[in-house]
């Protein structure tokens, strides 16, 4: 096969930042262990790039989404140690899951039903405490569908856990309703922000996503949460405008003088949405503003700030998530995982 030449995008992953985001919401969530939300590909980063990390970081609990998001798994982590999140929905994701090792999370008493019909074991149970996602009922616990099963991890999602809302405590009321209702060995209860709902929300399991990953979902992770992804790009070409002239489609920007401008190989499919116009790429302290709007495969900014910059040369779109988001009002879940594959990571 002929080798690719380099890509013009580069992601840069921060592993050690990631340790670090990992070993503080550890440590926050008290007496309780964390595990790593690592669905969507470790949320757009990728699993073989973040999963090492957070083994080597000391993570021994993983969570993903979808039953092919199994594999790629197993090859940094034991089966039993990852669990689905969707559960079984037919007898061949039942039958995948045990052929594989991987603990289905059951959430419903067709699902309870299903896994003891193909032969039972260990899993886990949603339950749902009022974010009406997937998840058994409350009143649905004494089922005996629900009674006959294996449960490891009993377990709940908070709906509200990045506001100060009364429903974190109405959760938290259901949920330690049922502990006794249920046989089970752990309880896990808090998502990233529900860690820092503080001990009464922690359990014996949490599982931080978005915060892994350099999101701060409250402000009381405001000074120790960690960036972790750097987009970058490379300079394609560097045009000179006269006075007058546009950019871009619908011509919304118009150089009011001579202008040096840099074109980059960065769009859409690349996660950089039309939302990002008006922001404004660096290279070093440098400020380079869009102008104007995002083009499919192309973003052009202005190089007057930085007018060594030649083509070939990088530069970096900020994205310390929160800020990024106030930028752009897409949410820091959606700024991680729209980002596309063809940045090389």
């Amino acid at each position: 096969m002929i080798e690719a030449p380099p890509a013009t995008l580069r992601l840069a992953i921060d592993r050690e930042a990631l340790a670090a985001n990992w070993r503080m919401l550890d440590a926050m969530s008290g007496g309780a262990r964390a595990g790593a939300a690592v669905k969507a590909d470790c949320y757009g980063l990728g699993v073989e790039h973040c999963v090492p990390t957070l083994v080597e970081a000391g993570c021994r609990d993983f969570f993903v989404a979808h039953w092919s998001e199994v594999a790629p798994l197993l090859e940094h982590v034991r089966a039993k140690q990852i669990a689905v999140l969707h559960g079984p929905i037919n007898r061949a994701e039942a039958n995948y899951a045990r052929q594989t090792g991987a603990i289905p999370v059951i959430d419903s008493i067709m699902q309870a039903k299903l896994w003891t019909e193909t032969g039972g074991g260990p899993c886990h149970l949603m339950v749902d405490s009022g974010i009406n996602r997937l998840g058994v009922a409350l009143h649905e616990i004494g089922d005996p569908a629900i009674q006959a099963l294996n449960i490891q991890v009993l377990m709940s999602h908070l709906a509200c856990a990045d506001e100060d809302s009364p429903k974190n405590e109405q959760q938290l009321a259901g949920f330690r309703d049922i502990l006794g209702a249920v046989s089970h060995r752990e309880a896990s209860l808090a998502n990233s922000a529900g860690i820092a709902l503080g001990g009464a929300y922690h359990f014996d399991l949490t599982r931080p996503g978005l915060a892994l990953y350099g999101g701060v979902p409250r402000t009381e992770f405001t000074d120790c949460i960690r960036q972790v992804a750097y987009p970058r790009a490379s300079i394609l070409q560097v045009r000179a405008l006269e006075a007058g002239q546009t950019v871009g489609y619908n011509a919304t920007f118009t150089a009011p003088a001579k202008m040096r401008v840099g074109v980059l190989s960065l769009g859409y499919a690349d996660g950089i949405l039309r939302s990002w116009g008006g922001a404004a790429f660096q290279s070093g302290e440098k400020v380079l503003p869009i102008l104007g709007k995002v083009s499919m495969d192309m973003i052009v900014v202005d190089l007057a700030e930085a007018p060594n910059l030649a083509e070939g040369d990088w530069v970096e779109l900020p994205y310390y998530l929160p800020y990024a988001a106030r930028q752009t009002s897409v949410s820091q879940y959606e700024l991680l995982t729209v980002l596309g594959h063809r940045f090389q990571r």
